[in-house]
């Protein structure tokens, strides 16, 4: 059976006998044992990550640049791998996996130009002879918790950035799907990164606490569910860390009547029922206006009926199966829970089978309509295939559903009205903002991170709001004096100097 341990200082180690399984979701069969870390294998880690952060602050930006460009590289050439590990415990197909690592890929590339991106601002004479400056500088000790969904794009939107800065990082995956994890840290000692300035520490909410109570580690960023990112937050101020925490999630659409049908139809089913709903920004609410409804529902219904659900070994399969039993469980229970409150249920996913994969996790694609704001479908993040319609009279309707949410992660309009959808991108109190286009998900170059209950914390993820959290900013003041000679003391100074001159020849 294969055993999942640490990276610590370059080695694959662990100190603890506790395990935990890690399953194919496809099959439901036990694959590997994760390890889940004490407290020696905390206290190895958190020596290696000081040791190695000492040099690499010393390491200059350029140096750290053209490690993380070989880096790169190597994440290319090793995309089939990265992408199957994903695949084999997450459960999600083979093409998905490929494109959560070249995202990954993306915040590697944008944090290559770290010698720019940590360049500071220059003032000259800001009073008389007084110029100013400032300068960012690493934190120290980074350290990230991220969740099972990507187990190497969400990873990836920290630690590049966090190592070009000059800190070194520790991350604790999921212990659900961590060997992704192990051939990322792998790679980056492949190369060129020094031993410690990446580590991957693999365990429990045992781990996590002590994470958040280190004296060491100066920040931490977490993805995750609202209820952990707000324990993270809260966990991670009392104890004096910087902190960004994503949340939970649930993304509306909104299709006006004069909207293309067909391609905000397209748009929804890939948003929804991608990855098997298992995303932040996944599209859970269809919002149909107006009398636009009925036919929104049909072909909907139509083309989710069509998606090719299996394995990820199957390279036809659109979707994959969710990340576990206790999952799956979960996911059917709030479907059950719509039809108790009213919702009509149009595709029902549950029992859904696969020959051969009868002990899958799999959920067939799932429509509710006539969904209405105080039901539980509604209110509540399921995290799986499940899309419900709601039906607004009018647009003012429509975008009072979306800013009246807790939630405030990502949301879409589909219409051929400029004038509304620059209402829309103004006016909703959202953090990511999509105009046909299904999940506006910015590129590694801009930041990514929701309002509201979605985002705890001061700054989103990557991007320049990436480069400042990992960095402490210091300004600098200095004034220069300058000697003021009369011609009298010019003529002694040349005086003096001839006659040296002289003497010494």
């Amino acid at each position: 059976m294969k055993k999942i341990e640490n990276y610590i200082h370059g080695k694959i180690t662990s100190n603890s006998k506790k395990e935990l399984s890690v399953s194919d979701p496809s099959t439901g069969e036990e694959t590997a044992k994760v390890v889940l870390s004490g407290v020696d294998d905390f206290s190895n880690v958190i020596q290696s990550a000081k040791k190695s952060q000492v040099e690499w602050l010393k390491t200059t930006p350029l140096k750290r640049s053209r490690i993380l460009a070989k880096y790169k590289t190597l994440i290319e050439s090793n995309i089939q791998e990265l992408a199957e590990l994903v695949s084999k415990e997450h459960g999600k197909t083979l093409e998905d996996a490929k494109g959560s690592v070249t995202r990954g890929l993306e915040i590697v590339e944008f944090s290559c130009g770290v010698p720019h991106l940590l360049k500071g601002e220059f003032s000259q004479n800001v009073g008389t002879n007084i110029d100013s400056w400032s300068v960012r500088h690493p934190l120290g000790i980074c350290a990230g918790i991220t969740p099972f969904n990507f187990p190497a794009m969400v990873p990836m939107w920290m630690f590049p950035i966090s190592i070009a800065c000059g800190n070194s990082f520790i991350l604790k995956p999921s212990e659900k799907d961590p060997s992704c994890s192990i051939r990322l840290a792998e790679l980056f000692t492949e190369a060129g990164l020094p031993d410690g300035v990446f580590n991957v520490i693999q365990g429990d909410k045992t781990i996590v606490d002590l994470i958040l109570q280190s004296p060491d580690i100066a920040s931490v960023s977490f993805v995750g569910s609202t209820p952990v990112a707000k324990y993270i937050y809260e966990q991670s101020a009392k104890n004096l860390k910087r902190v960004q925490a994503l949340g939970g999630a649930k993304n509306h659409l909104v299709v006006m009547p004069d909207a293309n049908l067909e391609q905000a139809v397209d748009g929804i089913i890939g948003a929804a029922y991608g990855s098997a709903g298992e995303r932040c920004m996944a599209v859970s609410v269809a919002v149909a206006v107006g009398d636009i409804a009925d036919e929104l529902v049909e072909k909907v219904n139509y083309k989710a009926q069509t998606l090719k659900v299996g394995p990820w070994t199957d390279l036809e399969s659109e979707m994959g199966p969710v990340i576990s039993k206790e999952h799956k469980d979960k996911i059917e229970n709030y479907i059950a829970k719509g039809i108790e409150e009213g919702a009509t249920l149009i595709a029902d996913g549950r029992n859904f089978k696969i020959q051969g994969y009868e002990n899958g996790y799999f959920i067939g694609p799932t429509l509710f309509d006539n969904v209405t704001n105080n039901m539980t479908i509604y209110k509540e993040e399921i995290f799986g295939p499940v899309l419900s319609v709601v039906r607004a009279k009018n647009y003012e309707e429509a975008i009072t559903l979306i800013n009246e949410h807790p939630f405030g992660n990502g949301t879409s309009i589909y219409t051929s009205d400029g004038e509304v959808s620059r209402h829309f991108t103004t006016n909703c109190k959202i953090g990511m903002v999509g105009v046909n286009v299904p999940i506006p998900v910015p590129m590694a170059f801009h930041s990514f991170g929701g309002w509201k209950q979605s985002l705890f914390g001061d700054h989103s993820m990557h991007g320049i709001e990436g480069i400042r959290f990992f960095t402490k900013l210091k300004t600098i003041t200095s004034k220069f004096f300058y000697l003021r000679f009369n011609k009298y003391i010019c003529f002694i100074i040349i005086i003096t100097f001839s006659c040296r001159r002289m003497i010494q020849s």
